[in-house]
């Protein structure tokens, strides 16, 4: 929970109905194409019989979010096939529901008895004593867009693993919820490839799990026969709201949509010691510390300028996580437009605020943990403008796109 005085709560209010009345534009807007219903990987899956893996002995890498528009599991769709003999399941971080924030063990899946191997627990990928008797792999989890985000890396290391067994890898594509086109912040250099930076791409990469796997394959020279079952419906320019399919959290902090475009930014501070809004209602949407000055830092964030986004002064408690129990000046990101917000621009004005407003007592020893970029870090630390240091990015950026476009699937 958090408070605010009254003048901050009118301005909250007032903005939210402000909020409102834009998404209500922009669904106006959407029109037609909020009308057109997308179809992910699994439907297409579901739609053919499961034809993609006739005669094959599978394992499928999921969880909950593994699910045709429908509400129907993709295991039960693979474990309904007379074609296809599913052996055994896998699940990623935070478990097979998606509700754990901690290492998960082997469990079963109860309405099929299969047994569901962790991929975030003793391991991190599959071993040859799990995919023993399999002739290929299905993953299909919902991603957010986000590199920073592990499910890619749980893909990347099923991928890595059918190479040396010898498995065929299968993606059920999905799409990007916070759409295909923008791409922003520092392109990972390949030295810092770890599990919450699976590959070399920025922070908001604009790729969906399926053009991401042909990428890491194709660029990283994996011995794979990967096939992409592709949306059907899809465009590059299309969020989560213009498809028709519903939300479902992809993990426990990930609640909302919204929470899904805030995260690239907000989420690569998570290495200091600042709350980004864990242990509350709103993770990811509001952030502060015990040492934070809440109307101070939203004045100097809403100095900047900063397009579709208003920041209003909080008071919070998380009841667990960072900073657990204690009270917490900070802010309230308020999105006010969706295409302007820029959410890793605004992680770095935050970032350079709180270095300038807070310099004794942000602890930023991590900073560069989920940043990944050495050259921003100390940026951030000696003073430079955000706007400059984000000007640095252009070109890698600019290659980026350029090493995207032979994967991209959709238009």
């Amino acid at each position: 929970m958090f408070t605010t005085r009254p003048t901050d709560y009118r301005l909250l209010m007032r903005m939210s109905r402000l909020a409102l009345i834009l998404a209500s534009l922009f669904a106006g807007l959407a029109g037609a194409r909020a009308q057109v219903r997308v179809q992910t990987g699994a439907d297409v899956l579901a739609e053919s019989g499961c034809s993609q893996l006739r005669g094959r002995k599978v394992g499928l890498i999921t969880n909950h979010t593994g699910r045709t528009a429908a509400g129907r599991r993709t295991v039960d769709v693979i474990a309904m096939s007379e074609d296809v003999e599913l052996v055994a399941l896998f699940s990623p971080e935070h478990g097979w529901e998606g509700q754990l924030d901690a290492e998960v063990g082997d469990t079963t899946d109860a309405a099929t008895g299969l047994p569901v191997f962790s991929l975030y627990g003793e391991t991190r990928r599959p071993t040859p004593t799990m995919l023993a008797g399999l002739d290929a792999l299905v993953f299909d989890v919902q991603d957010i867009g986000c590199r920073f985000y592990t499910y890619v890396a749980t893909m990347r290391s099923g991928l890595e693993a059918a190479a040396e067994q010898d498995l065929a890898f299968f993606v059920l594509d999905r799409p990007n919820p916070i759409g295909g086109v923008a791409i922003a912040g520092p392109v990972m250099r390949a030295e810092r490839r770890d599990f919450v930076g699976a590959h070399t791409i920025p922070l908001r990469h604009g790729m969906t799990t399926g053009e991401l796997a042909r990428m890491m394959v194709g660029e990283e020279g994996l011995d794979v026969d990967l096939q992409v079952v592709r949306c059907r419906g899809w465009q590059r320019a299309d969020w989560l709201y213009h498809t028709g399919l519903p939300w479902i959290a992809p993990s426990p902090n990930m609640r909302r949509l919204t929470q899904a475009l805030t995260y690239p930014g907000i989420g690569l501070i998570e290495g200091t010691n600042v709350s980004v809004g864990r242990g509350t209602d709103t993770p990811f949407e509001i952030l502060g510390a015990p040492w934070i000055d809440a109307r101070r830092f939203a004045a100097d964030l809403n100095s900047r300028g900063l397009a579709g986004v208003a920041f209003v002064p909080v008071h919070f408690t998380p009841a667990s996580s960072k900073h657990r129990g204690r009270r917490c000046g900070g802010v309230h990101l308020l999105v006010t437009d969706w295409r302007a917000y820029q959410p890793v621009r605004v992680g770095l004005h935050v970032a350079c605020s709180l270095h300038s407003l807070f310099p004794s007592d942000w602890q930023t020893a991590r900073l560069d943990w989920l940043l990944k970029d050495e050259a921003t870090a100390a940026a951030i630390l000696a003073g430079v403008d955000a706007d400059e240091i984000a000007a640095a990015w252009r070109g890698r950026l600019k290659t980026f796109e350029m090493r995207r476009r032979p994967f991209l699937l959709y238009e």
